[in-house]
């Protein structure tokens, strides 16, 4: 197939947990060839079962038989391997060894990427030869519902390596926006952890309860985020009433350059969420799954609303 979607060779994701698993149902659903490297037995083992059932509601289930299971770097292809895509736990160091070890490994065109949420791309990258061919590449979890992705360009990132993986990204049905400047946070995180300060400090101030944030978010302007993003929306508001709105609200938004104390407390308390059984809320077994069932159900309908919005998969033969 001719285009900046073709890929001269297979994709290596390092990493098969959660990310890394569903970025391989990604590319798959892309028809691109994929390796997962996992070096955990029991997790490598049920890659193919969970990649089968992710594709099964596009009736592309078939396409899990032919993920290729690495246990190391030793057992990878690298004659065949045109783009790596690291999934690894978010540890500086570790991104920094693994970035070496492919810079020696990787054929010259080989384009390598982090799917790190945390650390710019340049940074992870210091020190080493050949960043013009790396790149963030940060996709949402979780990432085969989530359709945007972010590619984010370091300071000697080429162009046309980022073109590549837009095209690709648009191949696998997913949004792809492209981040010029290595900032932390990227793109989307710095939106949402602006929103985040503003909603952990009016529940710090006790202006509104968690449950009242959130119902405010989801069945209010966060419910139009659907139809627009909030650039859009302004226009669709009218800028002038924007404008003034924010003469009035913005000297009393919050500038705190801490984490709240709504955050902190719990994170003191081991409350980190779904995976220790509680945060703002508890979470013994049957209600986080369900919740979780609840999130992916939601989250799978706006897929449905979005579907001619979205891009069209790439068309490959399922044994690609």
């Amino acid at each position: 197939m001719a285009g900046l979607d073709h890929l001269d060779g297979q994709v290596l994701i390092v990493g098969g947990g959660t990310m890394g698993a569903d970025v391989a149902v990604v590319l798959r659903r892309g028809g691109y060839a994929v390796t997962v490297l996992e070096q955990q037995d029991a997790r490598r083992a049920a890659l193919r079962a969970h990649v089968a059932e992710r594709l099964a509601p596009l009736g592309l289930q078939a396409r899990a038989d032919t993920l290729g299971l690495a246990a190391s770097l030793d057992e990878v292809d690298w004659a065949k391997t045109a783009l790596v895509i690291e999934c690894i736990p978010e540890r500086l160091p570790l991104k920094q060894q693994l970035f070496a070890e492919l810079q020696d490994r990787a054929r010259p065109d080989c384009l390598l990427t982090s799917n790190s949420s945390s650390y710019p791309i340049s940074a992870i990258a210091e020190g080493l030869q050949g960043q013009q061919r790396m790149y963030g590449l940060h996709f949402f979890m979780p990432a085969h519902l989530v359709p945007l992705v972010e590619v984010v360009m370091g300071p000697s990132s080429e162009e046309s390596g980022a073109a590549r993986l837009d095209a690709m990204m648009r191949g696998c049905g997913l949004v792809p926006v492209r981040v010029r400047k290595d900032k932390p946070g990227f793109l989307a995180n710095r939106l949402q952890h602006a929103l985040a300060r503003e909603a952990f400090a009016l529940i710090d101030e006790g202006v509104a309860t968690a449950e009242d944030v959130d119902a405010a978010v989801r069945f209010g302007f966060g419910f139009r985020f659907l139809a627009a993003g909030p650039v859009l929306q302004r226009d669709h508001a009218g800028l002038d009433v924007h404008c003034a709105a924010a003469t009035t609200m913005y000297p009393d938004l919050s500038a705190t350059r801490e984490p709240s104390a709504a955050l902190r407390e719990r994170v003191a308390q081991g409350r980190l969420g779904m995976k220790a059984g509680a945060g703002f809320f508890d979470w013994p077994e049957d209600k986080r799954l369900a919740e979780r069932a609840r999130y992916d159900r939601l989250l799978s309908e706006g897929l449905k609303l979005l579907a001619g919005e979205l891009p069209p998969l790439r068309q490959v033969e399922d044994a690609a």
